[in-house]
């Protein structure tokens, strides 16, 4: 994987700093971090090959970004990137575990996959999740990548009434056009109900959609990490570069 020409982003305002690695120790906190956002913060079932980290077959052959504390060497953002030549050369797409991309993919276009994305409970509202989408803008800029996708989980907190609200939500204003659309393997029932979606949207998909990502249908239901995803789709030509300068800003 070529990553020379990547390089760190630096936070003014705070000792955070954004970065893709190999270096196996940040992975491993990585996986920490993944582990533990994702078992207290959805309560979820995770298979771990190893206690206290949360690590898949995807991980193997990907981009691990980072946003890490560089006064107390701890990582407190995470992303991982999957381009399509390496999801040729390996497993795919992990997003294909859940939807049917058919609607969607294009041979002439080049993609990225984000996946795994968490960030640590103290920094959710401020400069990591900044840094995190500053660095993801600029991969896409940088690798030359037409379409950005991803899985964005809202989890059922309370219940479910709050889930399926933010889902009919994003279905009246950010679903694409019917043509371009997926598939969930395990969907979730369209109900309506008298909540207001908008209140309850989880702070990186208000992030995704600030960044000019659609929602391509309707949720699929992640039993293991008890939560819904929906599918977002970011083509190049729809980044909002006035939010990739305000992340940049803002960190």
């Amino acid at each position: 994987m070529n990553q020379a020409a990547h390089k760190p982003a630096q936070s003014p305002k705070a000792s955070l700093v954004a970065y893709i690695t190999q270096d196996p120790a940040d992975i491993q906190q990585a996986y920490q971090l993944r582990h533990r956002v994702f078992s207290q913060a959805f309560n979820a079932q995770l298979n771990a090959q190893e206690p206290g980290m949360d690590k898949d077959l995807f991980d193997d052959a990907c981009h691990h970004l980072i946003v890490k504390d560089a006064d107390s060497n701890r990582i407190v953002a995470y992303s991982r990137i999957i381009t399509s030549d390496i999801a040729q050369q390996h497993h795919g797409f992990y997003t294909a575990s859940e939807f049917d991309l058919s609607g969607i993919m294009d041979d002439q276009k080049r993609y990225m996959e984000i996946g795994r994305t968490c960030v640590s409970d103290e920094h959710r509202t401020g400069s990591a999740i900044a840094l995190l989408w500053g660095q993801i803008g600029q991969f896409m800029l940088e690798h030359n990548i037409d379409c950005l996708i991803g899985c964005a989980s809202i989890p059922f907190a309370n219940g479910s009434r709050q889930t399926l609200a933010v889902i009919d939500y994003l279905r009246n204003q950010y679903f694409t056009q019917d043509t371009l659309r997926v598939i969930p393997k395990h969907p979730l029932p369209p109900l309506k109900n008298s909540l207001d979606g908008k209140a309850f949207v989880p702070p990186l998909l208000k992030a995704y959609l600030r960044m000019g990502c659609k929602v391509c249908g309707e949720a699929h239901w992640d039993k293991d990490f008890n939560v819904a995803d929906v599918l977002v789709l970011l083509e190049k030509e729809n980044i909002n570069m006035r939010y990739v300068k305000h992340f940049l800003r803002a960190a």
